[in-house]
């Protein structure tokens, strides 16, 4: 398989972590989102959506947005599961998904930042608050969802779908000053999955385009 991958991408930081977790080898291909290299017309004419993540399966067939990509992974190597058995628990883990892939993430990722910026002159202090918004409103019931749950992970003691959607998320909400000592829940899961190996090869600082003073 080939990963064609940012460093710093969420979304496929994402991917990287379920890849990990289930002992799947790929090939990395980087796509610098700085450089724009993900809208070059060599990129576009293999992903028509111009984002990464993309993953290229060993027959040759594209698949691109991180959740699809984990669902299939997720259907085609089913163990160690990333969705509990029971339905039940499984929409709940998917709700937890939803809330940091949809409703987070896409109001913060840099196409939105720039436009911010470019064409609505907004400041780097107002994209700030602008991401720290959207962060607070997703973390808050985040943190409410997890207070009910007792184990090391999001659900469980084993890391899953909502692990691998949250440690990236986090990753941002650091690197933007979100202060996070409202998030107890959320920092002790951060923590513990960190620690694990599967997370820290997929961590940013571990890629190889990552810049040497990244």
């Amino acid at each position: 398989m080939k990963l064609y991958s940012y460093y710093r991408s969420s979304a496929t930081y994402r991917v990287r972590i379920g890849l990990a977790l289930k002992g799947l080898a790929y090939d990395y291909f980087p796509v610098n989102l700085l450089r724009a290299q993900q809208k070059s017309c060599d990129y576009m004419a293999k992903n028509p959506q111009g984002l990464v993540p993309a993953l290229e399966t060993d027959d040759g067939i594209l698949i691109s947005q991180s959740v699809a990509i984990l669902e299939w992974l997720e259907e085609l190597h089913p163990q160690p599961p990333l969705l509990p058995g029971d339905p039940l628990q499984r929409a709940l883990v998917r709700s937890a998904v939803n809330s940091i892939v949809c409703d987070i993430h896409p109001l913060n990722n840099m196409s939105v930042t720039n436009y911010l910026q470019a064409s609505l002159g907004s400041s780097p202090e107002e994209v700030q608050q602008w991401y720290q918004q959207w962060i607070y409103r997703g973390f808050d019931g985040i943190e409410r969802t997890l207070d009910s749950q007792s184990g090391a992970c999001c659900f469980g003691d084993e890391p899953g779908m909502a692990d691998v959607c949250l440690i990236p998320q986090v990753y941002n909400a650091l690197r933007f000053k979100v202060p996070m000592e409202a998030y107890p829940h959320i920092m002790r899961v951060w923590e513990h999955c960190n620690g694990l190996h599967a997370f820290q090869l997929a961590h940013p600082d571990a890629q190889p385009d990552t810049p040497v003073s990244a």
